[in-house]
């Protein structure tokens, strides 16, 4: 099993309540195909740069999911059937540039960390050498 992200457009007329359902039946052909869902992010519904077969905007839906690599071009397949879907763009997801990115997250955790520390430290040494001065 390898992570892929998949960027969704339907169709932009889709209201919340038929969302959920449309994204809901992109996820269970992941699911039907022995994969699993790992995230959903809904990035909202985006005006397209030219007009598409006839539609200007869409709604945009960014799934993250495992599925054998095999898979995916059975998914796609299965994807150019289902009238809701606009587009999809399946990237595979680099898991050395993931995991360092998460590094340098974490190690900017630290220098901001440390940044407050010497700044609360010096603060108090100001403030003690203030007070003696008094």
């Amino acid at each position: 099993m390898k992570k892929y992200d998949g960027l969704y457009i339907f169709a932009g007329s889709a209201r919340d309540e038929v969302l959920d359902k449309i994204i809901e039946s992109a996820t269970a052909e992941i699911i039907n195909l022995s994969g699993k869902i790992l995230s959903t992010e809904v990035l909202g519904k985006k005006p397209f740069a030219r007009q598409m077969k006839k539609r200007d905007n869409g709604v945009f839906v960014k799934i993250r999911f495992e599925l054998a690599p095999a898979l995916i071009a059975a998914l796609t397949k299965r994807y150019k059937l289902v009238d809701e879907v606009f587009r999809v763009q399946i990237l595979a997801v680099d898991e050395r540039l993931e995991a360092l990115l998460v590094q340098q997250a974490e190690d900017a955790k630290v220098r901001e960390a440390a940044k407050a520390a010497a700044a609360a430290e010096a603060e108090t040494l100001e403030n003690a050498a203030s007070t003696e001065e008094e």
